[in-house]
Formats: structure tokens, sequence, C-alpha cells
């Protein structure tokens, strides 16, 4: 219970003004004073109804209640006491609502925080972290998780606010009787050790929701994202099946946990009920203390509950431990790959891009996908990278682009490492335009603009000209304003890969990335894109990486990767003289076959 506490407290700091939690359970324990003081009240309005003033039951503080109005005269007494237990009524109501107000606040603020703080943390962890974990146990963290954890925090709030109105009904108790309520704390001493297995099992089973719920976001995002194979293949059924097994799995885990926690009131209202019954067959021997057992009975009965409270909240935050944990892993730095920005700010590439003595592996078992590479990209130039799937372009790209940094050597701007620039500043003046092409489900136009935020109207038509793509987006019901869909699904592969590459001119980027820019693209576009990014081309440093060598032939350096090896680099004529591997590649396209 207390690791549950220090973890719930731990997610708190810095995302919740930590006075609140102070002045939510000063509400509650103030509301349940309030809540003392009117049933307290009850036992001289009893005493005055039956016309028992001025009684000596052998109790200073009974007897203290029953004559602490002898002052107001008889007629006024009644009405009163009646008047004071309204008040105590009313105030308790207030502090209730005003807490309930407080409620509302913190689980709106924690649970944006947390969700906001998961978001940011995955935006700035390497690549590394992303790929070695599922995305669905990342989208249930950020969805599910962050809920329950922020659920978590009120129940902790409520459990302190419980425990105070315990401690208070439990004096009230004690001064009215101390015998009859140490016979109550050890009914309610066994029944709460019957409670702490329940909230053991419980805990069991939260443990089991939070793995099953992270199995059925997998199963909904591959479901998403691989509709089109699905049916595809025709496998709808098989997919239904798996989808309703990691369904059927939550919904029992959910049940089985209703079920265990359903059992704390059913024990608690047979075991309390037998215990008034006793205290009432005990109060009709001793008719002189009526008023006070009869109040006795409903402080316990208003009591009964608060300690119900008490273990649903201990059994509720053992099942919700496991969502805490989940989320404050995810947020904690400690274990996880950074890439951690420089502070000299960039200002251009005047010499080139040099890789020195590279080496990098995705992960440490894994062989490396680059090996000790050396090379230069010159600024103003066209590089192009060319070599068989998995030589190691991609991941110099990823590496300029400091998805990842490598795991020896260094990458200079110039003459300055590529780690003690800004990374922002850096990534700005960078445009990709890639095979794998992504669209925002939003417009047209916010899909362009992307490039740039702050980019007008006109900008975005005239890059949209450019990409050979202001035609059919005219032609679309609302032109720019267009809703594309999730992941661009109402437009062609041609379609999207013209938007990105209009984003991309948008840019106006210093350094242009193409990456198979124009794969999705007929011969005709091909041809009008083509003359636009040679115009694009013009004076800034293009990086291209393609598997038809038509594309390259107008670079100006073409590296040759093979298994993470520079193989052999140079101009084209001189390549096709070494008669190596790209000399070989080139002969096989010209006989017609795809690299």
């Amino acid at each position: 219970m207390i690791r549950e506490i220090r973890n719930i407290v731990a997610l708190l700091r810095g995302r919740l003004n930590m006075w609140i939690i102070p002045l939510m359970i000063a509400a509650g324990v103030l509301s349940s004073l309030a809540e003392g003081v009117g049933i307290t009240l009850f036992i001289p309005l009893l005493q005055n109804v039956h016309g028992n003033a001025h009684i000596d039951t052998g109790s200073r503080v009974i007897d203290f209640l029953a004559n602490l109005f002898d002052a107001i005269p008889r007629e006024h007494r009644v009405v009163t006491i009646c008047a004071l237990i309204f008040a105590a009524i009313l105030t308790r109501a207030v502090l209730l609502y005003a807490n309930e107000i407080l409620y509302g606040w913190v689980g709106a603020r924690v649970n944006h925080r947390l969700r906001s703080d998961i978001f940011r943390q995955l935006c700035a962890v390497s690549f590394r972290f992303i790929e070695r974990n599922q995305s669905g146990e990342l989208l249930n963290a950020l969805s599910t998780e962050s809920w329950r954890a922020c659920e978590a925090v009120a129940m902790l709030i409520y459990f302190v606010i419980s425990i105070c109105t315990l401690m208070i009904y439990t004096t009230l108790l004690l001064l009215i009787s101390w015998k009859m309520t140490l016979v109550v704390a050890v009914a309610m001493f066994v029944i709460s050790r019957i409670t702490r297995v329940i909230a053991r099992r419980s805990k069991i089973i939260g443990e089991k929701i939070t793995r099953a719920n992270a199995a059925l976001s997998d199963r909904m995002v591959e479901g998403f994202y691989g509709m089109k194979l699905i049916h595809s293949f025709g496998h709808e059924a098989h997919e239904q099946r798996r989808f309703d097994y990691a369904s059927r799995e939550v919904s029992g885990l959910f049940f089985k946990q209703g079920v265990t926690q359903g059992a704390i009131n059913p024990i608690y209202e047979i075991c309390a009920g037998t215990l008034l019954v006793a205290i009432m067959f005990n109060a009709l021997h001793d008719p002189a203390q009526l008023s006070a057992l009869l109040v006795f009975i409903f402080v316990l009965y208003r009591l009964q509950p608060r300690i119900q409270a008490v273990d649903g909240a201990r059994t509720g935050l053992g099942a919700l431990s496991t969502s805490v944990n989940e989320v404050r892993t995810l947020l904690d730095p400690a274990g996880k790959p950074f890439v951690v920005s420089g502070n000299r700010p960039y200002g251009a590439l005047n010499n080139a891009i040099r890789f020195e003595n590279i080496t990098f592996r995705y992960d440490e078992p894994d062989k490396p996908a680059l090996r000790n590479v050396s090379l230069s990209i010159p600024a103003g130039k066209t590089t192009a990278l060319v070599g068989p799937s998995g030589a190691g372009k991609s991941t110099l790209i990823n590496l300029i682009f400091r998805f990842y940094d490598p795991s020896s050597g260094e990458i200079f701007l110039d003459d300055q490492p590529l780690r003690s620039f800004q990374l922002d500043a850096w990534r700005s003046r960078i445009a990709l335009v890639s095979q794998d092409v992504h669209m925002f489900n939003t417009t047209v136009r916010d899909n362009i603009a992307y490039g740039r935020l702050d980019a007008t109207h006109d900008e975005i038509v005239a890059a949209a000209k450019l990409a050979d793509a202001h035609e059919f987006i005219i032609q679309l019901p609302n032109g720019y304003d267009t809703a594309v869909g999730d992941r661009g699904v109402r437009l062609s592969g041609g379609q999207k890969q013209r938007i990105t590459l209009a984003r991309a001119i948008v840019r106006n980027p210093e350094i242009l990335i193409l990456d198979e820019a124009t794969n999705a693209l007929d011969s005709i576009s091909e041809h009008l894109i083509q003359e636009a990014l040679d115009m694009l081309s013009k004076d800034r440093t293009v990086i291209v990486i393609a598997h038809r060598l038509s594309t390259v032939e107008q670079a100006d350096h073409i590296i040759v990767l093979e298994e993470g090896r520079v193989a052999e680099e140079g101009d084209l004529d001189r390549l096709l003289k070494n008669e190596g591997l790209f000399a070989r590649l080139y002969k096989l396209q010209n006989r017609g076959a795809l690299v």
C-alpha cells in the first residue's frame, strides 16, 4: 500500500499544484465534522422531545450534550436544535459540492498532463524505443492506462478523506461508549482481514487487465492499418476471431474484477447488519440510555460505508497500481535512449556532411547496419546513394536526421560535430520526400502546409503546381479544403506522393532528401515532377536514394553501398569504367530488370 501511494505521489509531482490535495482533504474532513456535529445534536434533541432533561447517565459526554441547551427556554429548545442540525447538514452539502468540483478539476488536469507528458516523451525518445515497443502497448498507455492512473489519483484522495472521516466517527463512538466501540472494532478488524484477501485477488486481476488491454490495442491498430491486406487475402473471419478472442479476454477480466470487488459490499452488509441488531437488542435492556444508544447506532450506520470506502479504495488502488506503474515507467527517462539536442545554432552547410568511421547497430545483438563508413556529401551538389536492399542507404538518412546517433564514429557538418547543433534548427533545414508516404487526417491544404506551418495560400498553390498536384486538387469536392481521410485513404498512391512533394517544395529546404520520390507515379507525371525536382535541386544539397538508376544519372556524386560498407564512389562515367557493383546493377537495368 505504501508503495502504491509513493508511486501516485511521484506521478503527481510537477503535474499538479500539491496544495490542492490538502485543500480537498480539508474540505472532506470538514464535511465529515459537520455531519458528526449534526449527528451528536440528536442526543439533546431526543432527550428534549421525550422530556428527559437534566439526566445523569454516568457518561460525561452524553450528559454534557443532553444538558447543553438548558439555558434556552424549553419552548424554543427543540426548534434551536433542529436549526443547528439543518445548518450542519447544509454546511456538509456545500463542502461536498465544493469537493466534487475540486475532484473534477484535478481529474481533468492530471489526465491531460499525463497524456501530454507521455506524448512529449514519445516525441523525445530515439526511434530505438518506438521500434522496441509494440504500438498497441504505447497506444494503450497513452489512452487507457493514463486514464486509469488518473483514477488512482482520485481514489487516493478519497482514501485519505475516508481515513480521516473514519477517525472522526470512531472518536464519536468512543465518546458515547468505549465498550461497544471495542466490540465494533474487533468485528471490523475481522471483516477487514477478509477484504484484504479480496484486495490481493483484485490486484492480480488488475495486472492481467493491463496486459489484455495492450493486446486488444495491438489487434485494433493492426486491424485498422492492415484492413486492405485483410480484405485482399479474404481473412476477415480469421481477423474477427483474433479480435473477438482479445476482446473476450478484456471483458472477462473486467467481469472477474467486478465480481471480486462486488463481494466487499455484501460481506459488509451481512456483518454490519448482524452487529447493529446485537447493539439494538442490548439497548432494549437499558431504557435510560436509549437516546445515546440510538445515536451510537446511527453513527455506526454512517461509519459502515466509510469503512467500506476505505477497504474499497485500498482494493481499487491495488487494482490500479499496474496502470500507475505502467505510466510512471513510460514517463521515467531512465533506461530510455534519447537523442540530445546540442546548443550550437545552425547557420548553413558550406562544405560537406562528413561521415567519419561510422558504425551503427539498431540493437546491440544485431549485426551492424553500417560498418566503419567514411564518406562525404558535398554541399550544393546532388549525391546519390545506390545499392541493394539492406545495404544501409536508409540508415545513412536516419543518421543525418539524427533519428539515431551512431554507435561509434562521428558525423560532421563542415568541421563541427552534428551532435553539437540545435536539433530543431538542423531538422528545419531538411525536407524528406519518401516512398513511405504519410498523410494526416486533415485537409489537403494542411497536409501541404505541414512542410512550413506559416505558408500562405499562394505559396501552397504554387508548391502544388510544381508538384503536378494542383489539377487533381481543384477537382476534389472542396478543393484544397477537402479532408483526405485517415492516412490519406481518399487519395490514390500517386496523388498522395504528389502532395508529399508539394509539402517538401513549400518548405524550401537547404537539404533535400529524395527516397524513391517518384516510384508511385505514372511516366508522364514522373517526367513533369522530375523537371520540378531538377529546378528545386538547383543550388541545394540533394541526397537521392534510388533503385532505378535512371534517376541518378545526373548526380554529381554517386556512393555505392553494399552490406553496410562503401563499395565504391564517383561520378557515373568513373563507376561504369570500374566495372564494379554499380556497373553490374546498371547493366541489369538496361536489360529491363529492376534493381
